[in-house]
């Protein structure tokens, strides 16, 4: 029996592991993936109060390594539900069961999908979610990137420094991401912006050889040796609802103290409903969070 279940090991859990094994509470992480959340994916953290610029993945591990430090435990198992059981939250993850006094629901997004034809068949063959996970298998060849959004200009710049050509794709007539960023294209002449366009199909047989696009007034075919989709986050929450509230976009029903309609469970990060999803809001989450299941915890 724990004091304190964490479901995921990005910012917003390993930083309520931190704040609660501070607090000398006994903690289990448990992560489906890798430690690290979207951080892992993003090749420069350059908005993290006192430190000018991280790679992702080592802002990742230095948090987890401060948490193990600690004494916090880390398993490795994908979570498919839980049981409230009044004072014991009981965590389900496939056939095993974890048994705690709180649960910090910390499990953060997944990417979305563009819902094309050709997608699923040609998923790991060209299409991925990731650039600077697989941006590397594509070095000297022409690719696309399809979104506006931060990620989608951050992936499109990173892959500029490998790739000749870059084709970022949006079907807005304007970017949305923030303002430092775009500018950053500037210096980028290798990536072509395609505006006020979408992706209709991705083709190839056995591999991505193509796209099909739609702008305002014609069809186009881009020649491509992968699609990087950047087109926004979903939350993972039907796992937990019911009994847990979730909003219509299937975030988990929380405000700025984290705690859901559950007692003893409480949403940190970008699983929660939330204005700004960013790597200072999800630390600042999982402390309030760990803050909050004390407090609980105190009253049992």
């Amino acid at each position: 029996m724990y004091d304190i279940i964490i479901v995921g090991a990005g910012p917003a859990g390993l930083t309520a592991a931190l704040y609660a094994r501070r607090a000398g509470h006994s903690v289990l992480v448990l992560e489906g993936g890798v430690p690290g959340g979207q951080a892992v994916t993003t090749p420069h953290v350059e908005n993290w109060p006192g430190t000018l610029s991280i790679s992702g993945p080592d802002f990742a591990m230095g948090l987890y390594q401060q948490c193990t430090d600690l004494g916090a435990e880390i398993q490795f198992a994908a979570v498919t539900g839980f049981q409230d059981q009044g004072s014991v939250k009981v965590v389900l993850a496939g056939e095993e069961q974890f048994q705690g006094r709180a649960l910090i629901l910390a499990n953060g997004v997944q990417r979305r999908k563009l819902g094309v034809p050709g997608e699923e068949r040609l998923g790991g063959k060209g299409v991925s979610y990731c650039a600077t996970c697989d941006g590397s298998f594509f070095k000297g060849k022409d690719v696309a990137v399809v979104g506006g959004g931060n990620t989608a200009v951050e992936d499109a710049i990173y892959l500029a420094s490998i790739c000749p050509t870059v084709w970022l794709i949006h079907r807005r007539d304007k970017l949305t991401a923030q303002k430092y960023l775009v500018d950053g294209l500037k210096d980028k002449p290798n990536v072509k912006l395609l505006m006020e366009h979408k992706v209709m199909e991705i083709q190839g047989e056995k591999q991505v050889e193509s796209i099909r696009l739609m702008g305002p007034d014609h069809q186009r075919i881009l020649h491509v040796s992968a699609v990087f989709a950047a087109v926004g986050l979903i939350p993972d929450n039907a796992k937990f609802s019911p009994p847990l509230a979730l909003n219509e976009y299937g975030y988990l029903q929380a405000g700025e103290d984290c705690v859901t309609n559950i007692p003893g469970v409480f949403a940190a990060g970008d699983t929660r409903s939330k204005e700004l999803r960013q790597l200072v809001t999800a630390a600042a989450d999982g402390a309030m969070a760990a803050s909050k299941a004390g407090q609980y915890l105190g009253g049992l």
